[in-house]
């Protein structure tokens, strides 16, 4: 793997499904070898942020613009349906299904193996550092448009 690899983004698209694989690691794990839930949000955030790389979004936040942006979560659900444990092989598939001028709706689930352990649905949006929604810039909204899709992960 190469630094050009890391920056252009891991994992890869299965069609518009942005798939990223991972493993358990000891410290994702409570004393029981069973990952902590809140680990599973960590999951989807590093998919997410893997989608966009692929997709050709090179910042997660505009810091230097005259009016500083971010990404925020502005809903989450999630529901679990069993365990990963430690040095389970893990993929998690991100869905981006819907795109509005001011939000985007993504579903993520993660598997091990063929089965479906996690299953989440975000909404996001892009606000000022002061918490001021903010609408998607166009040049993102085309980026992101060609992975758009309508069909259940």
């Amino acid at each position: 793997m190469t630094v050009s690899d890391i920056m252009s983004g891991l994992g890869h698209f299965d069609g518009k499904i942005h798939v990223l694989p991972l493993r358990v690691y000891y410290e994702d794990t409570d004393l029981s070898g069973v990952v902590y839930h809140a680990n599973y949000l960590r999951y989807m955030e590093r998919a997410r942020t893997e989608f966009f790389r692929l997709a050709g979004v090179e910042r997660m936040a505009e810091l230097e613009a005259e009016e500083p942006t971010a990404w925020t979560l502005r809903e989450v659900k999630v529901s679990y349906h069993r365990p990963a444990r430690l040095d389970d092989a893990l993929t998690v598939r991100t869905q981006l299904v819907s795109l509005s001028g001011a939000r985007l709706r993504a579903l993520q689930k993660i598997y091990a193996g063929e089965t479906l352990l996690v299953e989440g649905q975000i909404e996001a949006c892009i606000v000022t550092l002061k918490g001021h929604p903010r609408r998607l810039p166009g040049q993102l909204r085309d980026l992101l448009t060609p992975f758009l899709s309508e069909t259940d992960t």
